[in-house]
C-alpha cells in the first residue's frame, strides 16, 4: 500500500506552522529534510556525520546548520548547508514547507523544511561532515514497533529522548522529533502511547 502521494504531501505541508523565533539562549540552525520517490514509493534522505564535526558526532541527521550572517533566513541556511555537505544544488529543491523547530540539549533551535528532490542524484559528500548517505523508505518510520523512549544525560542534564531503531540504524533526539512532527503533518502517529509524544532533545 502507497501511503504517501505527492498530492497528500503539496497538500498537507503548504500549511506551514507560524514561523517561531528561537529562544535568546539558543543558536538558530537550519536543516533540509529531502524527500524523494523511487518508483511509487516516498523516501528521506539522511546523513551521518562523521566523528570529527564539533557537535552529534556520529548522528544520523538531515543535512544542515547553523544561521550564517551571510544567510537571509534559515531556509536560505538549509539550503546553503545542503550544497555543501552532499553536493545538492538548491534550485534542485522544490519546498514543499516547513516543520515544527525542536531544541537540543547542545543548544540549538532547529527548524526544517521539507523538500522534493530527483532521483537518482549524483551527490558528492563533504567528507570532512558527512560520513555516508542513508536513503530510507518514509513508510518505514510509521511502524510503531520501531519507536521508543528513553533517558539521556548530556553535561550533566537529563533529559527524555525519543529513538528509531531498525536493522541497526538508530536515529533519535532532534532529527526523531522531527521525523514525528513530520508523519504528524501527513496523518500519522506511530509513536506508542496516546498523548504528545513524551521527549524532548
Amino acid at each position: 500500500m502507497i501511503r504517501f502521494s505527492l498530492h497528500l504531501l503539496k497538500d498537507r505541508l503548504s500549511l506551514n506552522p507560524a514561523p517561531q523565533a528561537a529562544p535568546p539562549d539558543l543558536q538558530p540552525a537550519g536543516v533540509l529534510a529531502p524527500l524523494f520517490f523511487v518508483g511509487p514509493e516516498l523516501h528521506l534522505l539522511f546523513t551521518q556525520r562523521t566523528m570529527t564535526v564539533r557537535d552529534h558526532r556520529g548522528q544520523i541527521s538531515f543535512p544542515g546548520g547553523v544561521l550564517s550572517s551571510q544567510d537571509p533566513h534559515l531556509l536560505a541556511t538549509a539550503l546553503r548547508e545542503a550544497r555543501e555537505e552532499i553536493g545538492l544544488a538548491p534550485e534542485e529543491v522544490e519546498i514543499l514547507g516547513s516543520i515544527n523547530p525542536v531544541a537540543t540539549v547542545t543548544g540549538y533551535w532547529v527548524t526544517a523544511f521539507v523538500g522534493l528532490i530527483p532521483y537518482p542524484y549524483d551527490f558528492i559528500l563533504n567528507t570532512r561532515e558527512v560520513k555516508r548517505l542513508l536513503l530510507l523508505p518514509l513508510e518505514g518510520f510509521c511502524h510503531p514497533g520501531r519507536w521508543n523512549s528513553g533517558e539521556y544525560t548530556y553535561n550533566g542534564r537529563t533529559v527524555h529522548v525519543c529513538c528509531w531503531k531498525h536493522q541497526g540504524t538508530v536515529i533519535w533526539g532532534a532529527t526523531a522529533r522531527l521525523l514525528l512532527d513530520l508523519l504528524a503533518r501527513l496523518g500519522e502517529n506511530p509513536f506508542p502511547g496516546d498523548g504528545e509524544v513524551p521527549c524532548v532533545d
